[in-house]
């Protein structure tokens, strides 16, 4: 097994496609820290009905013990006001951890198989970030999952996602315009409701905004 099969992370500089931020044809849902002023996300969340559910029952496929997996997606920038956003629409499941009640391990086979599902099934996407449960635990990020981000998915624009499947909460840990990240403030995302129209979002540690409208699927420049 080569080195150069192990590429969870762009070998260049990238840029940010440009795209129409699908925020009239989405569903806001905020956490406790949204709507802080002292705090700058990088990008914004835009999360499919499909990549919700799918994420959703991989986090309840095991109650006892941490599992997780990549979310696959689109990281773009708004054609009008150039804010960055990810669309995630499509999940990978790890393979190959070692996992128990409290932790959950990225192998160097977990890595490899991550990335070669990504190009077989998803080659024209991203990995914009990972996600995992923390059954019994709460919503935050552990030491090691801070260093498990940092090492893997280290661009600003991708994200962490920690489910706790007990108490059906979950939030992203997104790094500031400066890069720093805070382990312990999560946020919301944007529910894309078409074209099922209606809302599938289940946490309790979330609130939605009053009014939405939904239009579409998300416009991009191809």
């Amino acid at each position: 097994m080569t080195e150069s099969r192990i590429r969870l992370l762009p070998e260049t500089a990238q840029e940010a496609r440009g795209a129409h931020m699908p925020v009239a044809r989405a569903l806001r849902w905020r956490s406790p820290f949204d709507g802080d002023d002292s705090c700058q996300p990088a990008v914004s969340v835009f999360v499919t009905h499909a990549a919700y559910v799918r994420f959703c029952a991989h986090a309840g496929s095991d109650l006892d013990n941490e599992v997780g997996g990549a979310l696959v997606g689109h990281w773009r920038a708004d054609h009008h006001t150039g804010e960055q956003f990810i669309v995630i629409d499509a999940i990978l499941r790890a393979q190959h951890t070692r996992h128990g009640s409290a932790y959950l391990t990225f192998t160097q086979d977990t890595l490899v198989a991550l990335n070669a599902e990504l190009e077989e099934r998803y080659p024209t996407k991203q990995m914009v970030g990972w996600f995992h449960t923390h059954p019994r635990m709460g919503v935050f990020l552990s030491r090691y999952d801070t260093w498990l981000h940092d090492s893997f998915f280290h661009e600003p624009w991708q994200v962490a996602l920690v489910i706790e499947p007990h108490s059906s909460a979950g939030g992203f840990f997104i790094r500031q315009t400066d890069g720093t990240l805070d382990p312990h403030r999560y946020f919301g995302f944007y529910e894309l409701t078409y074209p099922v129209k209606a809302s599938g979002v289940n946490w309790r540690n979330l609130q939605p905004e009053e009014e939405y409208e939904m239009w579409g699927g998300i416009e991009e420049n191809e």
